[in-house]
């Protein structure tokens, strides 16, 4: 806000309605609800993002983490055929890798604790391996569906596995709590914002994470509270 034309009353407000709206705020919306541009309003909610960044300083997940990634993008049988096809030579022989044209996010949640989010390249070990040894704690228990067997780390973690194609849960072992975050994201991603540019993708990752890191028990008054320049890494771990 430093340093801003926009008055108080408004960045306050857009703070406001940015995190107490589980599926996000559109720049469109937004716009009419303070009577704003719609330039303005894209301005004011990519600087909140900004402010919902969290390094997460309270340490690594230990303990029993879920580690799972999944593709961002357009659906295949609604893309036109030329941008199908053009889609298809890109990718051809890059199998998983590719996605498709689809931007690929990688992500780990504690059990019943915090997630940690970001947008990374491609889904080979030499990018997931480094992310997993710099936000989890060497001997966690770690939980992955059967793609986590391409970058497993027998010697650093205990890897548990549940295949998807057989079934979701076997005892404690599951994907549900990252599974969760990635229904959230992607329901305000389709629902709200409807297209995002896979440059700008990181930003609203972000904003959810921060969503899901300052969930229940706490009300829409304490999720504000930890929106601003404070050290967020402290914040007591949310129990569902």
């Amino acid at each position: 806000m430093e340093d801003s034309p926009i008055g108080l009353d408004k960045w306050l407000t857009a703070m406001w309605l940015v995190s107490s709206n589980l599926n996000g705020v559109s720049s469109w919306e937004l716009h009419r609800a303070l009577g704003v541009t719609q330039k303005t309003a894209w301005f004011l909610l990519h600087r909140i993002r900004l402010a919902m960044q969290d390094d997460l300083t309270g340490g690594n997940p230990g303990g029993e983490a879920e580690v799972d990634e999944t593709s961002i993008g357009g659906k295949a049988r609604n893309m036109h055929q030329d941008k199908k096809r053009r889609l298809m030579i890109e990718s051809k022989g890059a199998g998983l890798n590719a996605g498709f044209g689809k931007a690929i996010v990688f992500g780990m949640v504690e059990r019943d604790g915090r997630v940690r989010a970001s947008v990374i390249p491609d889904r080979t070990k030499a990018t997931i391996r480094p992310i997993v040894r710099k936000s989890v704690e060497p001997g966690a228990v770690i939980h992955s569906d059967e793609h986590g067997d391409n970058w497993r780390m027998d010697d650093e973690y205990v890897h548990q596995i549940v295949n998807h194609l057989k079934t979701y849960a076997e005892g404690n072992v599951h994907t549900n709590g990252i599974e969760n975050f990635w229904s959230l994201l992607k329901r305000t991603v389709r629902g709200t914002y409807v297209s995002v540019e896979p440059f700008h993708l990181f930003r609203y990752v972000d904003e959810q994470a921060f969503r899901f890191n300052n969930r229940l028990p706490m009300d829409d008054g304490d999720r504000f509270k930890f929106l601003g320049p404070q050290d967020r890494g402290q914040a007591p771990h949310v129990r569902r």
